[in-house]
């Protein structure tokens, strides 16, 4: 590949990575004007929040958010080098180098324009009837479209020590299939068909022939969306687990050549597989019989372009933007071109790029006192079961071996992923991604049948967040979320167990949540509650979804009828670890203080500044459109009501800031469940 001048200032001078991050408790972003004790995320982050408006670039922006730019950065610079190194001594590094320089090369991109879909469309268009749909989904698949249905690799929810096929509801692609189906969303909905238009002309459509397609998808789409589950049913682990036969899965869709499709997309074979929803495949096959075979194609020519418009020619980009982004998620610009080449990069390449992150950014000291960080959170949590007046000690009994069998991961994995099958060119931005695809899948496929491999993980090294597996049963913590804001060697215990500390815990109390608490020490799907403990349990979370869901997003002036307001069920299982993570960090602090109260600073005691610690880490301003799309998809509370929602539940919290009972942030009810 010939580098263009514009390319190669593009690659050699990347954005600064050493701008200073800001503490992790930060005394500047509190507004003195507010009490806490009538509104504590307007008192820890109002003045923050006032100026750190959203970016044009961005939907929403978290205090976390400062920690994503300076990643970024730092993994620009990673990737600079590496393109810009032409003897690399390491194969990873120059895939990499070659993956982002590909992707940056936007001439080369336009230059190629419709070129790269050209033997896909061809495919498709030669389809002559729906018995040739499995064969070429399955390779439209490999290719990254999103088509039709979800197939993959999972944990057998009857033997976690094993993997075993998986295939799931898809096909669509706005948010929620309430898109397609509610009244709220019928404005959405026309956009989305113009969307579709647009992009149909894009791949040079006539205006009338791109109307009809648009309408088409939008058909297919709905009548996949009405067969599928919605979000708050998926959230019951038995909804989503359906160990069946492979003879017999076959017979809900007999219209659909199975055999076709998982030969060709690589599957070895096996003779039972987990359906997560059954009843959205029965639907499917309706729709297979509904719609013409010309109609399903105008589908399929659509998914190759959805899935794969980050690497075609600008104008894809900008009106997938448009919609996407602009439409749906209030932002304002598109991401500068880097932004998108790293995280397409670190979608792709990941734990080649976060090798070399953890070299740079991930010290061994860091790793021990997260390590310690963890012991002790696992610690208070072994005390708090013990002490749970509403669990009888059977239930405690195998909490505790749950509890016991937790494996810890941090930082990064210990075996590296092996990428040496991936081909990555440095002239062909829109193959790597469909060669990147298609070995994600082939990763995946390549599980069935065997033993699970513990050591691996959903997230790479470098990302700013965290997570519990409950079939894994692990808690979770890339080396990128170990940093300023949130992490900080030099910080004081409070400070540290305010941010990191609840976020550990957070991620903890998941193993015992509404849906966690369902798998077993192991991971199986299975019942090791008393019906009694079980009830006390339901009981309790109650309180919270008839809390949260009491709390407005975005009010109406005029009719407060029309508030959006959170859905206490969707979030319940976030709310479940928000407030028992934070009660779990608070043990830990309160032990370490049993002695010693410690010593104030910048006027907060220590109990102060680990409120104030976890307050700011939930500073955010979102974009109206964000928070309205939030609201109906997202299983998290937005950021002041994880602050807010959260302090009203601790009586520790009121002592420590004076509150009178009766005030906003004491109402004197508190509920909890861990």
């Amino acid at each position: 590949m010939i580098l263009t001048a514009a390319l190669l200032l593009s690659l050699a001078t990347p954005a600064r990575a050493d701008a200073p991050l800001p503490p992790v408790v930060d005394p500047s972003a509190i507004d003195a004007t507010v009490s806490p004790c009538d509104d504590f995320f307007q008192y820890a982050c109002g003045s923050w929040l006032k100026e750190n408006p959203v970016p044009p670039d961005q939907s929403r922006w978290y205090r976390f958010d400062l920690l994503d730019e300076h990643t970024r950065a730092i993994l620009r610079a990673i990737l600079a080098e590496a393109a810009a190194e032409k003897t690399q001594t390491s194969p990873n590094a120059r895939k990499i180098g070659d993956y982002y320089s590909a992707c940056m090369d936007e001439a080369a991109i336009a230059a190629k324009g419709l070129a790269p879909l050209k033997a896909d469309l061809a495919r498709i268009d030669r389809l002559k009837d729906k018995r040739a749909f499995a064969a070429e989904l399955a390779r439209l698949h490999g290719a990254g479209a999103p088509a039709m249905f979800n197939f993959g690799s999972v944990q057998d929810y009857t033997d976690a020590s094993r993997m075993i096929a998986d295939s799931d509801q898809g096909g669509f692609a706005l948010p929620d299939r309430d898109y397609y189906l509610l009244d709220d969303y019928k404005d959405e909905r026309q956009a989305y068909r113009g969307h579709l238009e647009k992009m149909f002309q894009l791949l040079g459509d006539k205006p009338a022939d791109a109307s009809r397609e648009a309408e088409t998808v939008m058909r297919i789409e709905t009548a996949l969306a009405k067969a599928g589950m919605g979000r708050v049913e998926r959230r019951e682990p038995k909804n989503v687990h359906h160990k069946m036969a492979l003879k017999d899965f076959e017979t809900t869709t007999p219209s659909f050549l199975w055999k076709d499709y998982l030969e060709g997309v690589g599957a070895p074979a096996f003779e039972s597989l987990d359906v997560s929803d059954p009843d959205f495949f029965k639907g499917f096959e309706g729709a297979l019989t509904a719609f013409t075979t010309a109609e399903w194609k105008t589908y399929l020519r659509w998914t190759l372009v959805h899935g794969n418009v980050a690497m075609l020619p600008a104008p894809f980009v900008q009106e997938d933007f448009e919609f996407f982004g602009k439409r749906l998620g209030g932002q304002q610009e598109l991401k500068a071109r880097w932004k998108r080449c790293v995280a397409l990069t670190d979608q792709g390449l990941g734990e080649a790029l976060g090798q070399e992150y953890v070299a740079r950014e991930f010290p061994p000291a860091a790793k021990a006192r997260a390590k310690q960080l963890v012991a002790d959170i696992e610690a208070a949590m072994n005390a708090d079961i013990h002490g749970l007046p509403w669990m009888g000690d059977k239930t405690k009994e195998l909490a505790l071996k749950k509890l016991e069998g937790l494996a810890n991961k941090i930082g990064y994995p210990d075996k590296w992923r092996d990428y040496s099958a991936l081909t990555v060119a440095p002239d062909d931005a829109f193959g790597n991604l469909e060669r990147a695809e298609a070995f994600e899948l082939h990763r995946q496929l390549n599980r069935i049948g065997k033993p699970v491999d513990r050591g691996e993980w959903d997230m790479t090294p470098p990302t700013d967040n965290a997570y519990y597996d409950p079939q894994m049963n692990s808690i979770n913590f890339p080396a990128g979320i170990l940093q300023l804001p949130n992490f900080d060697l030099k910080a004081d215990t409070a400070a540290l167990l305010g941010s990191i500390g609840a976020t550990v815990a957070h991620e903890l109390t998941h193993g015992f949540d509404d849906e966690g608490r369902h798998y077993d020490a192991v991971g199986n799907l299975a019942d090791w509650w008393t019906p009694e403990d079980g009830k006390a349990f339901e009981a309790r979370a109650q309180g919270f979804v008839d809390e949260y869901s009491n709390f407005v997003t975005i009010k109406d002036a005029k009719d407060p009828a029309k508030d959006v307001k959170l859905n206490g069920k969707l979030t319940l299982g976030e709310n479940i670890a928000d407030n028992g993570g934070l009660f779990l960090a608070y043990m830990v602090l309160d032990r370490a203080l049993a002695a010693d109260r410690g010593k104030t600073i910048d006027g907060m005691d220590p109990v102060q500044r680990f409120f104030i610690s976890y307050g700011q880490s939930w500073c955010e301003n979102e974009t109206e459109a964000s928070l309205r799309k939030a609201a109906k998809v997202n299983p998290h509370s937005n950021g002041k009501w994880r602050v807010n929602g959260v302090v009203v539940n601790m009586p520790e919290f009121a002592k420590a800031f004076s509150c009178k009972e009766g005030s906003p942030m004491a109402p004197g009810k508190a509920n909890r469940v861990w």
